[in-house]
């Protein structure tokens, strides 16, 4: 496997209290690819996910060891501002989180949180952008004072992630996001995954593996907290190395 590496994940171990979550995780994701995380229900994937911009900081008694190197960087330092580092890590969640408010109001939510706010004119031409990256803005473009929670599940997800995207982001994070939507609006979403990865890194947790296979350009496959094998997503879904990875995507458990 030969790309250039965004996320370098070294020796990660992750604990909840007394319990071991995460495992001696080695992982290297690419940059400007879709990552997809597959495994079971409770084998980690959110988790590690989380790390990536440290959201699990927010749970008690998490422990983490080892390394998680952004850019260089290790973002598990203590010195790590976090406020920096999700502005550029964003994150995507399994429901659409809008606000009972405007559209507009729910996009320029991240840049008041963040003091992005530019003159009126160049905030304007950066929402138009965002909502044009995720293929809204001939949709919304006269509606942006609108309540955003009249939009459809998959416009409110679209409008989550064009959020991320106002913040300029290297990274989006995507947890399940398809798992509310209709099989037609989660087609729509994957399409724009495949758009979105010219400019970001994006890694997708997905219990889909349909999705996982026609999604992504690279499969991480999780079990018990472990990363039992990672590689192109043709190779995992067609020739594994690992008779677990072949079990679990044909069907036998998980």
């Amino acid at each position: 496997m030969e790309f250039t590496t965004k996320i370098s994940i070294d020796d990660l171990n992750l604990f909840y209290g007394d319990f071991h979550a995460l495992k001696s995780i080695q992982l290297h994701i690419p940059q400007n690819n879709v990552t997809a995380l597959i495994g079971p229900s409770g084998c980690g994937k959110s988790t590690l996910l989380r790390t990536i911009n440290r959201m699990n900081d927010l749970i008690e008694n998490v422990r983490t060891e080892g390394r998680i190197l952004i850019d260089g960087q290790n973002i598990l330092d203590p010195s790590m501002d976090v406020v920096t580092l999700r502005q550029k890590v964003g994150m995507v969640f399994q429901r659409p989180n809008v606000f009972d408010q405007s559209i507009l109001d729910n996009l320029l939510f991240g840049m008041r949180i963040h003091r992005q706010m530019r003159s009126r004119s160049q905030t304007m031409d950066l929402v138009h952008k965002s909502l044009e990256d995720v293929g809204l803005w001939d949709v919304l473009k006269d509606k942006l004072r609108k309540n955003a929670r009249t939009l459809s599940l998959e416009q409110q997800q679209r409008l989550c992630i064009a959020r991320v995207i106002l913040l300029t982001p290297a990274i989006i994070l995507f947890d399940e996001p398809c798992s509310a939507l209709d099989p037609i609006a989660t087609m729509r979403i994957e399409e724009l995954l495949k758009v979105l990865r010219e400019q970001y890194t994006l890694v997708i947790v997905t219990h889909n593996m349909q999705q996982a296979a026609r999604a992504s350009d690279y499969t991480g496959f999780l079990y018990l907290g472990e990363l039992i094998e990672f590689g192109p997503t043709a190779h995992i879904f067609t020739n594994p190395r690992q008779k677990m990875t072949d079990n679990y995507i044909s069907g036998n458990f998980g």
